[in-house]
């Protein structure tokens, strides 16, 4: 395999945050690009890894804004198109929930040759370093990984949250703490038990880790009581209780 080409862009997953579970092909594009676009969820050490001249933040603008999408798409086909060797940096895995798609799409349509380098999933990565198996033989044998912050364009949600409620799939939702307090009433009227355990996995894998076990009928109440805030992931089913069984154990939990 060709270390790194020239006018390529790739699209590489930073993993949960933890520069050890960065894949072996991410380091070693990491430490030849030209030119690296991130935003902050790849996490603070990887980010201070890659040399200041190297590196550019394509996540939130002064003033607090975010960098429009169409703005992201057009400076990776702009250095690409000037020889750059780019690495577009997304933290988790570019595909889920990090519209890795959409910008393959616009490297495709532009031309512009590009490489998908694959990341560990926050969806499974942060309740495995939470001690939480998202599947397990005595608790759930599916699992259903949703967004908690859908496109606020679309004209209404497409997320049947009384339908989850239904199923006995464990439920991860990814970028869902600020509209925990619309959906999960939603989850509970729909039929999921009160006593449902829940666990906040709070920016896993990154040093300030942060694990906040409580059941859905109490979640909106503790996510205000503790602040929690994002990145955080959280899941709702049983195999969230088994946390507590394992913790004394577990290295880092």
């Amino acid at each position: 395999m060709t270390a790194i080409e020239a006018g390529v862009v790739y699209l590489v997953g930073a993993g949960p945050g933890d520069p050890g579970l960065l894949t072996v092909r991410a380091t070693q594009l990491l430490e030849a690009a030209d030119i690296v676009l991130h935003d902050k969820l790849p996490g603070e050490e990887i980010i201070a890894g890659i040399p200041a001249a190297r590196r550019e933040d394509v996540g939130k603008r002064a003033g607090g804004e975010w960098t429009p999408q169409e703005y992201t798409n057009h400076r990776m086909i702009e250095l690409a198109r000037a020889g750059k060797a780019v690495v577009r940096l997304k933290g988790g895995d570019p595909f889920v929930f990090g519209r890795g798609g959409e910008e393959m799409e616009a490297l495709a349509a532009a031309e512009v040759p590009f490489e998908v380098i694959p990341g560990v999933s926050s969806a499974v990565a942060a309740p495995a370093l939470a001690g939480i198996p998202v599947t397990h033989r005595d608790h759930a044998s599916a699992v259903t990984v949703v967004t908690g912050h859908e496109d606020p364009t679309k004209p209404s949600g497409s997320v049947d949250w009384q339908h989850l409620a239904r199923t006995d799939a464990t439920l991860v939702i990814l970028m869902g703490v600020g509209k925990l307090d619309e959906y999960a009433p939603l989850l509970l009227t729909g039929g999921r038990p009160g006593s449902t355990p829940t666990a906040f996995i709070e920016r896993a894998g990154w040093p300030e880790m942060r694990v906040i076990t409580t059941t859905l009928e109490d979640a909106v109440a503790i996510r205000d009581a503790e602040s929690i805030s994002p990145p955080a992931v959280i899941v709702i089913g049983s195999v969230a209780a088994i946390r507590s069984a394992v913790q004394r154990w577990g290295i880092r939990l």
